[in-house]
């Protein structure tokens, strides 16, 4: 019986059903229209209370049924996380009809779908000649294209998004209210009769180009080595050759990004694999409805072999490439049309946050391209690419946004109180909380510019409108001198205690896992302020959702000149090797330093000044590379680590010398510079640096585990959770992991977020929830091993 002909008849009995998750913007109604009308139930269906809300009539048999089958066959962004029904009396309803959406009081928080890729079904359509949309750029229907970067409020309906602009044509209109079809009650929905406008133009206010011709000329230029600034879904690109390294060097030299790596898009996954190979797991984020962007191993491991090379300036020095796949129809049309790779960056220069609007890309981007693929349809929200890598099998983020964020995360404590938690300096997210529910923000990125500044502010107000959350408390770092520190002190808002740097790694990857007893914490990173002053960064913690005891940490090591040794990995050599037995080693890696420079950076140490101790893995990573000369000098964040990496590739390793260490009544230490001493010895002595690096990981790895080791024998505990940047190294989380339960640990690592400072505000906002909540710990003081059960 069609829906529309369905009726309660004699013997009906009614039911109402709730249903919460990710159910709004994502074609959950039209689905339950659908099923309504394949069990011959009468009723209606509307967004409302938090939730969606169903009203059935029919025999008992066909409720229960499409209760049952609402489990299955949903629509490809959809997620149920409960389903409540109660009985209520029936009113002879008939027909089944989508009701009016309700709005949402301020007691009500929804999930928000995240943008998603074209669809098949979409791109089949997008290809037919006979089509009404064929080659429409701007082709959605419920199961793809944008949502996050287009709603303007919940729940989910046209009026309240950027699409409200364009009405919809009577052959759109049609498609809309008919049931059966693909796009009913799809708020995207839009055709080339009444939908948002391509075009394209070398300047503002010069001649326009419209339709396949707007491609035309964004791709000869493209071909001919220029730059054009693509607007898309949650912001601009810039795209050049990917093929062409003199294209790549204009792009780096406009926007002031000398040699950090650069995502390349490319039409499909033969072409990818003309430079790089993508095993099963791979394949399948690529392929995923969120298209992030996912880093491979360079090699040809089959087909493409008569494609263009990749230019070697897309990522210097480095073993892998980030690639993906194509995600609207503009990159379709514009691939296809160039016809090789494009390298596609954040719109934006380096360290400004990726721009959103047409003028605003005239205003800050006419610098860098030579040309501008724009459209009409708003953005409402500035949303970067998702970056991951695959290690051990499973995903790791490096960037959470397009795709992923605003899913929310569920801790396992409730908090009493709303609250922001502002998140790190560098690679800043803040997250809003609710109860149990954690609003984490996308990549915000690093708070050293006003525009970021403004960007934090405003996305802080449209979550806070989106999902109905006013904080009443503020959490920040425990860092006096963060920004995000600042801005929390001048939010006005209550503020709760300091949240440590690396508690609060460890606290993500708890929250995420549902943990609440205590773990033993490895958080290896490059900064983060201790609770005795000190930089720190590679430390073993004990440490439950409230509080941590520090049972080792890495041998403090002077940083001359600050700052500048993180830019500058031969000063952080310096300072582990200065008046020791590796002054030789010390000397050859100084080498090429100018004699001055070199003069000033022992005169610092000798004297204590300005050299600041530090307890860092991602420094110690810094030491290495450039001890073995792969990188002295650092052209962005990460380059000396990611290069050791890359040396080290899958190549097998040893274990080089290390020294722990425990005083009376304090943490380990672990002394790293018999390994440092070695590593510059045997690399003097001629021995390859490959095989070098592979043995740095490997010692790490070894010395790490001992370390586990020590403090599951004083704590009594047997789980294990990883945090911090360093983290996102493949070969050191995957020997790490696999030692530890070779030693009978469980292993929790991140997952849903990423285990950089990208999740740094979800573990400030869990302990925070943890101590407004009163929880107990036995962690900070007193018998650990008793406190433990050990």
């Amino acid at each position: 019986m069609a829906a529309g002909m369905a009726a309660s008849g004699p013997g009906a009995v009614g039911a109402r059903l709730g249903i919460t998750g990710l159910v709004q913007g994502v074609g959950f109604r039209p689905f339950v229209h659908r099923l309504a009308a394949r069990h011959g139930l009468a009723g209606w269906v509307r967004n409302t209370n938090g939730q969606v809300e169903v009203r059935l009539e029919g025999p008992a048999a066909a409720i229960d049924a499409f209760e049952a089958a609402l489990g299955t066959d949903l629509p490809v962004l959809a997620r149920i996380e409960a389903i409540t029904r109660e009985a209520v009396a029936a009113e002879g309803l008939s027909g089944f009809v989508v009701s009016a959406s309700a709005i949402p009081s301020a007691d009500e928080r929804l999930p928000v779908s995240p943008d998603v890729a074209t669809c098949d079904a979409c791109l089949r359509e997008f290809a037919d000649p006979a089509n009404r949309r064929y080659r429409y750029p701007f082709i959605t229907c419920t199961d793809c294209g944008p949502r996050f970067t287009v709603i303007e409020g919940m729940p989910y309906d046209r009026e309240r998004t950027s699409m409200r602009v364009f009405e919809q044509c009577a052959a759109c209109l049609a498609e809309y209210q008919a049931p059966e079809d693909r796009r009913y009650h799809s708020e995207t929905n839009s055709c080339p009769d009444c939908g948002p406008r391509l075009w394209f133009t070398r300047r503002r206010g010069e001649r326009r180009v419209t339709g396949d011709a707007a491609i035309a000329e964004a791709a000869a230029l493209l071909k001919a080595g220029g730059i054009v600034a693509v607007r898309g879904l949650g912001g601009f690109h810039l795209a050049a050759d990917a093929t062409s390294d003199a294209a790549i060097a204009t792009l780096r030299e406009r926007k002031h990004r000398e040699a950090k790596p650069l995502a390349v898009m490319v039409r499909d996954l033969g072409e990818a694999r003309a430079f790089a190979r993508v095993d099963a797991d791979e394949r399948r984020l690529l392929e995923s409805a969120a298209r992030p962007v996912v880093l491979l191993k360079r090699g040809t491991a089959g087909g493409g072999q008569d494609r263009p090379a990749l230019a070697a300036m897309v990522a210097p020095g480095l073993a892998h490439v980030g690639v993906m796949l194509p995600y609207t129809p503009v990159h379709h049309l514009l691939l296809e049309a160039v016809g090789r790779p494009l390298v596609m960056t954040s719109g934006n220069q380096s360290d400004e946050p990726i721009a959103i609007g047409n003028v605003e890309a005239f205003e800050r981007l006419t610098s860098i391209a030579d040309g501008f693929l724009l459209h009409d349809r708003e953005i409402v929200a500035r949303y970067d690419d998702s970056v991951l890598r695959v290690a051990d099998g499973a995903p790791v983020f490096l960037r959470r946004a397009r795709g992923f964020a605003p899913l929310p995360v569920d801790l396992p404590v409730e908090s009493p109180r709303p609250l922001l938690a502002m998140g790190p300096h560098l690679k800043n997210t803040f997250t809003l909380l609710h109860g149990r529910r954690a609003w984490v923000s996308q990549h915000i990125g690093d708070l050293e510019s006003l525009d970021t500044i403004e960007h934090f502010h405003a996305a802080r107000r449209r979550f806070e409108s989106l999902f109905h959350v006013r904080p009443e408390v503020v959490v920040h770092d425990l860092h006096p001198g963060y920004l995000s520190t600042r801005l929390a002190l001048e939010s006005g808002l209550p503020v709760a205690q300091p949240v440590q740097h690396h508690h609060a790694h460890v606290a993500a990857v708890m929250a995420e896992h549902g943990r609440l007893e205590p773990v033993i914490g490895v958080a290896y990173d490059g900064t983060g302020y201790g609770e005795d002053g000190a930089t720190w960064g590679a430390e073993v913690l004990y440490a439950d959702l409230v509080d941590f005891h520090r049972l080792a940490h890495l041998r403090y090591a002077p940083l001359p000149g600050g700052d500048a040794a993180a830019r500058s990995p031969w000063r952080v050599a310096a300072g582990y090797l200065w008046a020791t037995e590796g002054e030789a080693v010390l000397a050859r890696t100084m080498r090429d330093v100018p004699g001055l420079l070199a003069g000033l950076v022992r005169r610092q140490l000798d004297r204590g000044v300005n050299s600041p101790l530090a307890s860092s893995m991602g420094r110690l990573f810094d030491a290495a590379a450039a001890i073995l000369g792969l990188c002295t000098e650092a052209r962005y964040e990460g380059e000396a680590a990611m290069r050791l990496e890359a040396a080290a590739g899958d190549l097998p390793g040893t274990v080089l010398p290390f020294c722990i260490t425990k005083t009376a009544d304090g943490p380990r230490e672990l002394d790293p510079l018999p390994l440092l001493v070695t590593l510059g010895e045997r690399a003097a002595a001629g021995e390859p640096t490959g095989p070098l690096a592979a043995a740095f990981h490997d010692t790490v790895v070894h010395a790490t585990a001992e370390l586990v080791r020590h403090a599951v024998r004083e704590t009594g505990c047997h789980t294990v959770a990883l945090g911090g940047g360093c983290f996102q190294n493949a070969r050191l989380v995957s020997g790490l992991r696999r030692r530890l339960e070779h030693d009978g640990c469980e292993v929790l690592l991140a997952r849903q977020l990423g285990p950089n400072d990208g999740a740094v505000s979800v573990g400030q906002a869990a302990v925070a929830a943890a101590r407004l909540a009163g929880l107990h710990t036995a962690v900070g003081t007193g018998d650990l091993a008793t406190a433990n059960g050990g």
